[in-house]
């Protein structure tokens, strides 16, 4: 039987090459973002990539890119308090603060919170965002919120599970079930899974091919 939300299939070769050659050029860091009217000029297709605190955004960046450095991780949670905006040939590449918990006071949690979902509803060239799942986890509440506003949005997102390298057999099942469980209440969710590991490599071309595949 097949599953709902199954993982996605290994793309076409020439897909593959087609996420290579879009991230084989320079990723260039534009600018960090702290208020809507920060944003830069809606000019050209984005994607963004969205997620709990700590959840491995900056890491599954830097390896769609191969640059270490290009997007800064931190094991401290609410680091990132910026809509950062990246430049990939013709394409913004976003990452967004992280949601839920965050180690920062109350007010700063909610400027930037707040900044979030005003991004998430209000950019009109944001294609595709991909909610980044913490595959030791499962889907939590707290992604279910941001779920929510993107069915309100009618903003497409697309869940991609990280650090699968951390997690085997049965608890990754069983993280997998949660996960498609909370999908299967959103209409905005696209019906693919990818599995990713920054570390390993696992899922990166993949996610590539993807991301070079979404179109106006």
């Amino acid at each position: 039987m097949q599953l709902p939300f199954p993982e996605i299939e290994m793309p076409s070769d020439e897909a593959l090459e087609k996420g290579r050659l879009l991230f084989a050029g320079e990723t260039t860091f534009l600018k960090g973002v702290v208020a809507m009217d920060g944003l830069p000029p809606a000019d050209r297709l984005e994607v963004c990539f969205a997620g709990r605190s700590n959840v491995g955004k900056s890491s599954l960046i830097n390896a769609l890119t191969g640059r270490k450095g290009l997007a800064r991780a931190s094991n401290t949670p609410g680091r990132t308090q910026e809509i950062n905006f990246f430049t990939a040939g013709e394409l913004y590449v976003v990452d967004l603060p992280g949601y839920g918990f965050a180690n920062a006071p109350v007010a700063v949690v909610a400027k930037w919170q707040a900044l979030l979902k005003n991004y998430l509803q209000g950019r009109p060239t944001l294609r595709r965002v991909f909610v980044l799942i913490d595959a030791r986890h499962g889907a939590k509440a707290v992604d279910e919120e941001i779920m929510t506003l993107l069915d309100r949005a009618a903003v497409t997102f697309q869940v991609v599970m990280t650090k699968v390298d951390k997690v085997k057999g049965d608890a990754l099942d069983a993280s997998m079930a949660a996960t498609r469980a909370a999908m299967a209440k959103h209409p905005a969710a696209y019906p693919e899974l990818i599995l990713t590991s920054s570390e390993k490599g696992e899922g990166i071309a993949a996610l590539r091919a993807v991301i070079a595949s979404i179109e106006a």
